[in-house]
């Protein structure tokens, strides 16, 4: 089970990577305004917005590689940012579009239920 929750919150941290790299620097881009399905004078008008939500998605990367590195010890770090991420992408599905949901909340949510059943084997073992 160890394996499967390192690869499901490395899954959604790399997620989150790539999220920054699209919002931060290819939101003004052909390949922005095919991702996002933007116009490109929207996407000129709200790159600044863009930018700031990548930096985000660049915190919660961080987090999770942080939890990731850890290991054992980050446990509480995991359940924090994948939270973070499953309430985000709730969110973005309320008022944005409910793909959001699909691609960002149910891998965290994933990754959020591999980390609680894994840490609960690990303490029925002991």
């Amino acid at each position: 089970m160890n394996v499967l929750v390192k690869v499901l919150v490395g899954f959604v941290a790399l997620q989150h990577l790539g999220f920054l790299v699209l919002e931060m620097f290819l939101w003004t881009t052909p390949t922005g305004h095919s991702v996002f399905d933007l116009d490109p004078a929207f996407a000129e008008q709200s790159a600044g917005l863009a930018a700031n939500q990548g930096l985000y998605n660049g915190f919660l990367f961080a987090g999770l590689v942080w939890s990731l590195i850890r290991g054992a010890d980050g446990f509480a770090l995991k359940v924090f940012f994948l939270a973070c991420v499953v309430i985000a992408g709730v969110f973005g599905a309320l008022t944005v579009s409910s793909s959001i949901l699909w691609i960002q909340g149910f891998p965290a949510l994933a990754a959020l239920l591999a980390v609680v059943v894994s840490a609960r084997g690990s303490a029925d073992s002991d």
